[in-house]
């Protein structure tokens, strides 16, 4: 007679099998591009606000730091090959080689760090779920700022690409760290 030892399981949706992962990581995909279409452009800057960010934090966190990442990499993948999935339905290597393509390859980042973190049970509950979105969303600043100041200069990236964004990623990183652990007391039950 053999034991199932019954543990948590680390992410809020657990390994699964091969078929059933990448029919995740497809949907994720989508449910990122999905949210990519919230974009709001500022006149000052080639950077917009997206829903993105948001998208690419709960994927992150849901599915860990692989699945997450392969999330991400299969969007952009996607928008490699022309599907009008990033922001306002944009597709095309222009777009990973523009302005902002820095900041779309700091998804992966993002996602890898959100998930490892959630590994970490940090996304159970909204005070440290919220810090782990906000270590997340300093991963994808990297990347996206250095890559933007080689078309602005350094000393215009933070004006342009950081400082009008604090507020709305504060407030994705809380919603985020809201979801999270409402959803996992809701799998709980209760």
């Amino acid at each position: 007679m053999t034991t199932l030892a019954l543990t948590s399981p680390r992410t809020l949706v657990p390994p699964l099998s091969r078929r059933a992962n990448l029919t995740l990581i497809l949907g994720a995909s989508l449910f990122i591009a999905l949210l990519a279409q919230v974009r709001i452009p500022l006149p000052f800057t080639p950077v917009p606000i997206t829903g993105q960010t948001l998208g690419v934090l709960l994927v992150g966190a849901a599915l860990g730091p692989w699945r997450g990442a392969a999330a991400v990499l299969t969007y952009l993948a996607e928008g490699l090959l022309g599907l009008p999935v990033f922001a306002g339905g944009g597709a095309g290597l222009a777009h990973l080689l523009g302005p902002t393509g820095g900041y779309l390859v700091g998804f992966v980042a993002a996602a890898w760090v959100a998930g490892a973190l959630a590994e970490r049970r940090l996304d159970r509950r909204e005070r440290t779920a919220w810090l782990a979105f906000l270590l997340a969303e300093v991963a994808l600043y990297l990347p996206g700022l250095a890559w933007l100041a080689l078309y602005v200069g350094p000393q215009r990236a933070l004006a342009l690409g950081l400082y009008p964004f604090i507020l709305g990623d504060l407030l994705k990183a809380l919603l985020a760290g809201a979801l999270l652990p409402t959803a996992w007391r809701f799998i709980r039950g209760g």
